[in-house]
């Protein structure tokens, strides 16, 4: 059985504002609430290779993995994929934005199997990442229009 999730939110900015601050990995840190460092390990064209890790959960654990993506401004949207897969039989991400009159929609879409020995099955996984998900959104949500805000910058008014 596989896991699957997609999340999504509108985010009261234009479109060219979300893409950036959203696909600007070296600030991700400072973006989601549960990444403690980024690294990028390689970019060629659209396609950058990073190491992300995270804060250390409720046990200690750190847990750190190499990502790719790949940004498709012309398509608004970013393919990623775990290299370093963990627990994950693989892991596979996504993003998709839309311009609305409300602002900019953005779209998590993960499809993702855990290993057979992973601590957790693809069913807890699926409610962990929709959790989260929700979470990390909001957060990103009130941080991209709080930069849309002190740039005077209204909705939907730029691609």
């Amino acid at each position: 059985m596989a896991g699957h999730t997609q999340n999504e939110i509108t985010i009261a900015a234009p479109v060219d504002l979300v893409w950036d601050m959203t696909n600007d990995l070296e600030s991700w840190p400072q973006l989601f609430s549960e990444y403690a460092s980024l690294e990028i390990l390689s970019r060629e064209g659209n396609r950058t290779r990073f190491r992300l890790t995270m804060h250390p959960d409720d046990n200690g654990t750190v847990w750190s993995w190499v990502s790719e993506r790949e940004t498709d401004r012309a398509n608004l949207t970013v393919d990623a994929h775990r290299v370093e897969t963990g627990p994950f039989a693989y892991m596979n991400i996504r993003w998709t934005y839309e311009k609305t009159p409300q602002g900019t929609r953005m779209v998590w879409t993960q499809d993702f199997e855990m290993k057979p020995d992973a601590p957790v099955d693809d069913d807890w996984m699926t409610d962990n990442i929709n959790r989260n998900s929700k979470v990390q959104m909001a957060l990103i949500r009130d941080r991209v229009e709080k930069a849309a805000a002190e740039q005077g910058a209204a909705p939907g008014l730029t691609d």
